[in-house]
């Protein structure tokens, strides 16, 4: 009779079975390892793991810190870090880490290992994860190249990060998503950083000082006329957004403006303005800290991109090529030295060979006097914009009583009239800073804009003296004329 019970393997014969089962595999791993190249054993193992392992319909992107060499910072990396520093509202993050440096603007966010970040584009699901593991020290030895923010791991660790999505949605992550994580990060980026004011730190051993530029002034506070004011922000916008213009026809990515005007009528404070509007560091060039024009070339090839090189009064220095400069005592007597430093010098940065090193970067000129400038500072191709930083107009008057005042465009103030009247009527000629430095005198409307009437009453009085006295001096200077031929002649 068969019996099912028969049938059943007893626990002995398992064990017996298992014992020669482990025996014949630790053989084999033996053989494996022993005899067969490595090379050939790691293409079996990956074999055997592909045709075993559980196909999926996802793809894991790696974006480690550095780049494939190991001696760099991976700029995806980074621009994913920042990007998803503005993800933590996520529901799916559960730690985070928060620092802030007393130059940060805004605190500084980190993800904890292992979290998990969701993200979409374009209805496509993505979910991002940050991972670190120790570094192989064997195969490749930390990094100590530094990227400018600082954040390169300098530890026995690889930080990185998954991406993972459905495959079919690949090309889209690669060609689309990924140049929009990297545009996004920029533009954070633009909006955090400090801006940076670099001048001469030396006279004789020349080179860049650098410190945060914390000037407050916008085109929204220039006291300047709307119509100007719309027409250079307009061709700013013109310049940032025409990269493939310019290498299309051939030209540097730069732009030169030339600001003239008397003191005092806002030049500094429209660079800076700039500077603010576009997040461009400033570098501001004192020629007559400059000697040779080897030096100078150093200083300009040293300016970063995305910045503004800022000469002021160029008119003070426009007789740098036949400059001198005394120097110490040589055997009693004074040794004269020729410096080095040329006008040509400087106008082949401006648009000779060497302003294509560097890119979108912005030269500005300031000038009292715009006639005395050299005609080849002006030639076309070299300063694109001429700006004229004029007197106060009762428009940009408004502008900086509603600055220092806090008063509004169609505030009906008894006084504004005597100022209007004054300013456009009577011609008197007054600075913003003038202006704005009798505004600051006092918080009290009336006494402010009395202050305000005050200069202007006083500087009328001023020029209708000295219209006087060139009236009555017309005929003093033809004797003068006449005696200095009659002197001539005899």
């Amino acid at each position: 009779m068969y019996s099912f019970q028969s049938q059943i393997p007893s626990v002995t014969s398992l064990f017996s079975a298992y014992a020669s089962l482990s025996a014949l595999l630790m053989l084999l791993r033996s053989i494996l390892h022993d005899f067969i190249p490595p090379p050939i054993r790691n293409y079996i193992i990956n074999l055997v793991h592909h045709l075993f392992k559980r196909r999926s319909n996802d793809l894991t992107l790696v974006i480690e810190e550095t780049t494939a060499t190991g001696i760099g910072h991976n700029e995806i990396y980074t621009a994913a870090e920042l990007y998803l520093s503005n993800k933590v509202t996520n529901p799916s993050t559960d730690r985070l880490k928060i620092s802030k440096s007393p130059k940060d603007k805004s605190l500084t966010i980190r993800f904890e290992t292992g979290e998990i970040i969701d993200d979409t584009f374009d209805n496509i699901p993505l979910r991002w994860r940050f991972l670190c593991t120790e570094r192989d020290t064997k195969r490749r030895s930390p990094s100590t190249v530094d990227d400018d923010d600082g954040l390169l791991s300098s530890s026995g660790e690889t930080r990185f990060f998954e991406l993972k999505f459905d495959k079919k949605f690949k090309d889209k992550v690669i060609n689309s998503y990924l140049k929009f994580v990297m545009a996004t990060s920029k533009s954070m980026k633009d909006k955090e950083r400090m801006l940076r004011l670099c001048t001469l730190g030396s006279r004789f051993n020349v080179y860049w000082d650098t410190t945060n530029l914390e000037h407050p002034s916008t085109f929204d506070t220039l006291a300047m006329d709307p119509d100007a004011k719309r027409a250079i922000i307009e061709d700013l916008d013109r310049f940032v957004r025409r990269r493939e213009f310019y290498k299309r026809v051939g030209r540097t990515w730069k732009r030169g403006y030339l600001l003239y005007g008397p003191p005092g009528t806002g030049k500094s404070s429209l660079i800076a303005a700039m500077a603010n509007y576009l997040s461009f560091d400033i570098y501001d060039l004192q020629l007559g800290s400059v000697i040779k024009d080897s030096d100078l070339r150093r200083l300009l090839l040293a300016t970063a991109n995305r910045s503004i090189l800022v000469i002021e009064d160029i008119d003070c220095t426009i007789g740098i090529q036949n400059r001198s400069k005394n120097c110490n005592k040589e055997n009693g007597q004074k040794k004269e030295v020729q410096t080095q430093l040329t006008l040509s010098g400087l106008l082949n940065f401006i648009d000779g060979l060497w302003s294509s090193c560097g890119d979108e970067r912005i030269i500005i000129f300031t000038t009292n006097d715009k006639e005395k400038l050299d005609p080849a500072l002006l030639r076309a191709g070299r300063m694109d914009m001429h700006i004229h930083m004029s007197y106060l107009t009762f428009t940009s008057f408004q502008i900086l009583a509603s600055n220092y005042l806090e008063m509004k465009d169609d505030d009906n103030h008894p006084l504004l009239e005597e100022i209007k009247r004054m300013i456009e009527i009577e011609m008197v000629n007054a600075t913003p800073a003038q202006v704005a430095e009798e505004l600051m005198r006092s918080e009290d409307v009336d006494e402010a804009l009395e202050g305000v009437l005050k200069l202007l009453r006083k500087k009328k009085e001023i020029m209708d003296n000295n219209e006087q006295i060139v009236v009555a001096n017309e005929g003093e200077d033809d004797i003068v004329v006449d005696d200095t031929r009659l002197n001539e002649n005899a």
